[in-house]
């Protein structure tokens, strides 16, 4: 770990019940402290190829540094919807602007390791050239369905998006995508 502060501690989210009802505000540090439920986007990043971007977070990442993701995407802000948050998200992650609006696909809560949130998943096509941001990104590919079911059991996952993963292959949602 290096010694800079983890990346956006400060930002500010709407905390929600179980019915994914607002119920409050809290600073994103405080909400993983407190374990306060809270709202995330996961995008599905497919190249014009049907390639998944997959990628490994920096080590300053404030929930689960280091681990790999097979999604961008992170939290939803205060007074933001999740639709915004996702194309937000997808488009800072990957470094680009102009991308189409990603496709909802569902919602569940995560609750397991790291806390419990609202998890609104998308998928989008990605045809322009990326350019993830560094100090979110430490490594990616865009990666074919087999190499990157090759690499699950072998690579350390964060939990929330492998249980999105799981939930999307159970609900043949990766099929002709």
């Amino acid at each position: 770990m290096t010694d800079q502060q983890p990346l956006s501690a400060d930002e500010v989210l709407d905390i929600v019940d179980e019915h994914d009802h607002i119920v409050g505000q809290a600073r994103r540090a405080d909400a993983y402290a407190r374990g306060l439920r809270h709202r995330c986007v996961f995008v599905l990043a497919r190249d014009g190829e049907g390639r998944i971007f997959v990628h490994r977070r920096t080590d300053r990442k404030l929930v689960f540094p280091s681990h790999h993701d097979m999604f961008v995407g992170g939290v939803v802000g205060t007074g933001e919807s999740y639709d915004e948050a996702a194309l937000r998200e997808a488009e800072e992650e990957l470094g680009v602007s102009g991308l189409e609006a990603p496709t909802p696909l569902f919602r569940f809560l995560y609750e397991g390791d790291g806390g419990s949130w609202w998890s609104a998943v998308y998928a989008v096509r990605c045809d322009l050239a990326v350019s993830p941001q560094e100090e979110e990104v430490a490594w990616w590919r865009f990666l074919s369905e087999a190499e990157l079911e090759a690499r699950l059991g072998e690579w350390e996952w964060v939990p929330d998006g492998f249980e999105a993963f799981a939930r999307l292959r159970a609900g043949g949602f990766l099929a002709d995508r």
